[in-house]
């Protein structure tokens, strides 16, 4: 898991959800043993509009660290920027949420959404780690639905574009969180790409 130089250490780490990950929950997952966590995800829109609510989300403690802040937009520039604001507040980490299903989120072409282009998804992670110095990751699910499996072209495209790890979900975005995730698309991502997964 060579993506990063912090200081993890296990290889257990609290994956991003939203309107769970905040501070107390990552603070009792840490008391058991989690080594990196993430913010739940954060609309990198909202960030540069400055919006108190959104910040609120970015609360943290000394013992809550190391912490990745993951992101969601698909706007290159704005993204950009947000990525800026959270390296300027020390944050050493950077997730781009390519795999939230939430009809609000994909109906704004956000989240899982991206997955139907590889070619956005590199555009939005190179002007991401064109943008700061901390590690870029990207999440990715397996892709739309049964037929539109595009989990190995979106993920070499993060690698293109410089991402450091990519996060695979094993189900398609019509699964949610239900039924059975798919170990196999995770192995055939592993092996199309050098960077972790």
């Amino acid at each position: 898991m060579n993506f990063t130089d912090l200081d993890l250490k296990n290889k257990n780490f609290l994956a991003p959800m939203a309107g769970i990950s905040d501070l107390a929950f990552r603070t009792v997952c840490r008391s058991f043993g989690a080594s990196l966590c993430y913010t739940e995800m954060i609309s990198a829109k909202a960030l540069t509009y400055k919006d108190k609510k959104t910040f609120s989300l970015l609360e943290t403690s000394p013992e809550d660290a190391p912490l990745s802040v993951q992101l969601f937009s698909c706007e290159p520039d704005v993204l950009s920027e947000a990525c800026k604001i959270i390296e300027d507040m020390g944050f050493p980490m950077i997730d781009i949420n390519a795999g939230c299903p939430a009809p609000k989120i994909f109906l704004n072409r956000e989240g899982c959404a991206l997955m139907k282009s590889p070619s956005l998804i590199y555009d939005l992670v190179k002007s991401a780690v064109s943008a700061v110095s901390v590690p870029v990751t990207i999440k990715i699910r397996r892709g739309i639905k049964e037929g539109e499996e595009t989990a190995v072209e979106c993920a070499k495209a993060a690698e293109e574009a410089g991402a450091a790890a990519v996060t695979v979900h094993g189900r398609f975005r019509e699964q949610y969180y239900s039924g059975k995730a798919d170990r196999a698309i995770i192995k055939k991502v592993r092996e199309a790409v050098d960077i972790p997964v």
